[in-house]
């Protein structure tokens, strides 16, 4: 852990951009290799199975994306305890907040997949998947569910690791889990013929592997606190870690629950728009990777400086984030208003699909500049624990904007996925209005004096 200790003390003093880009750049590499590991099921299904199949894949995956911003959203929770933790120098809170964290996530993981294995068939009606591509949807949602236990364990060890300042560990965790699933979805798909079922399984199998290499390699490096010795205290943790990850947790968790109203919207029109809209949706995670690791660095990175009374110092990251994001958001606009189709044909050889995904991509275009300023935001405002605000816009410009406006859009003569997309970007320019507005109402705050952003928690 002496990466560790050495990236703490670079987020506490001297230059700030060049630590917090080293600190962002395994998380890039993590993000695209975890957009890749989904991707890699969508692609394989898509090459080698009917277009039912990449329907019943793609709107799975979203079913199973809930899941796992949910345990993400608590992860947050522990990572900025954690961060502030180690800005203080308090080993003992540290300590308390890794044992709360296991405590919190084993009742978590066997709820949730008992959850969904009953409620796999459910989601699916819920879903309007169509008929052609419902039995597959259970199948792969059902057997996805059996790895839940492995999704959590995952995300508490990386979520520990980035807490200390150490994204690389996380970075390697995935790699392995991506190189894994690839090899088994072009066996199990490509090879014996398993279609989504194969797909469902190689990511199961992956992930567990990923878990016992990581399991495995905490044992080797520890943490640079003691752990077990605070088990018993662990309980006394778990409200602070839900204080924080809760509303993270929840916001994420209705915001896909939007998209799946969205998509349940889109099913209605049939498999082809399905398919298409699901590729556009897949591509989202790969297109904007820069603004999500920037999140996840801020949330490290502020936590740590908010825990050392260096508030001055947070906010500036935040505006180095927001300009290398903006950035490169540019450069995802024009790529999805231009070259849509082109980003569609890699998951798809259907040209129906193809175009379908285009048509939806040239609509959300604008969101990649948006979002490239908001996910520095929220990850600012994570950071600093104010974790409610964060919710509520989210739920705020889905449920008053996004899914309303999908609705009405769909309505329209001859509506498509073009009309219904334009929904996008209108609830990310009302997310970015908030996140505006409210952070120069801390800024204003904080003015009135230092107990005035502080939290001792």
């Amino acid at each position: 852990m002496e990466d560790a200790k050495r990236q703490t003390n670079a987020f506490l003093t001297g230059p700030i951009l060049a630590p917090l880009v080293r600190f962002a750049l395994p998380l890039m590499l993590s993000q695209l290799l975890q957009a890749f590991y989904g991707g890699a099921d969508l692609a394989v299904v898509g090459w080698f199975s009917p277009t039912a199949s990449v329907s019943a894949v793609a709107t799975g995956s979203q079913v199973m994306q809930i899941i796992t911003v949910l345990v993400t959203g608590l992860t947050m929770g522990a990572t900025v305890r954690l961060g502030k933790a180690v800005g203080a120098a308090d080993p003992e809170s540290a300590g308390r907040t890794v044992c709360g964290q296991i405590r919190l996530f084993t009742v978590l993981a066997l709820g949730l997949t008992a959850a969904m294995l009953l409620a796999a068939p459910a989601a699916a009606r819920l879903m309007n998947v169509p008929d052609e591509a419902f039995a597959e949807t259970v199948r792969y949602v059902r057997i996805c569910s059996g790895g839940i236990v492995f999704i959590t364990a995952y995300n508490g060890i990386s979520g520990i690791f980035r807490g200390v300042g150490n994204s690389r560990s996380p970075f390697l965790f995935v790699a392995i889990a991506c190189l894994v699933n690839v090899a088994l979805d072009i066996l199990f798909v490509g090879g014996l013929g398993m279609a989504a079922s194969g797909a469902a399984l190689a990511t199961i199998l992956a992930q567990a592997v990923s878990v016992a290499f990581s399991a495995r390699y905490l044992r080797r490096h520890p943490l640079p606190f003691p752990v077990w010795s605070f088990w018993r205290q662990g309980g006394r943790a778990v409200g602070g870690i839900l204080r924080i990850g809760a509303p993270i947790a929840l916001q994420d968790f209705l915001t896909n629950l939007s998209f799946l109203i969205i998509t349940s919207i889109v099913n209605s029109m049939g498999v082809v728009a399905s398919a298409g809209v699901g590729v556009a949706e897949k591509l989202f995670v790969f297109l904007s990777i820069v603004p999500m690791a920037f999140m996840s660095a801020l949330s490290t990175f502020v936590a740590q400086n908010m825990g050392a009374g260096n508030k001055s110092r947070a906010d500036r990251a935040l505006g180095l984030a927001q300009a290398i994001s903006l950035g490169c958001g540019a450069v995802m606009f024009l790529a999805t208003c231009f070259a849509g189709g082109t980003l569609a044909s890699l998951f798809s050889q259907d040209p129906a699909v193809v175009a379908a995904s285009a048509s939806y991509l040239r609509a959300c275009s604008t969101e990649y500049l948006l979002v490239s300023l908001t996910f520095c935001f929220l990850g600012y405002f994570n950071g600093r624990e104010h974790t409610t605000f964060v919710m509520a816009q989210g739920l705020l410009s889905a449920f008053l904007v996004r899914i309303p406006l999908s609705y009405a859009l769909s309505r329209l003569p001859d509506a498509g996925v073009f009309q219904i997309g334009l929904a996008v970007p209108a609830s990310a320019l009302v997310s970015l209005a908030l996140c505006l507005g409210y952070f120069f109402f801390l800024r204003r705050r904080d003015r009135r004096g230092p107990q005035g952003w502080y939290h001792k928690g």
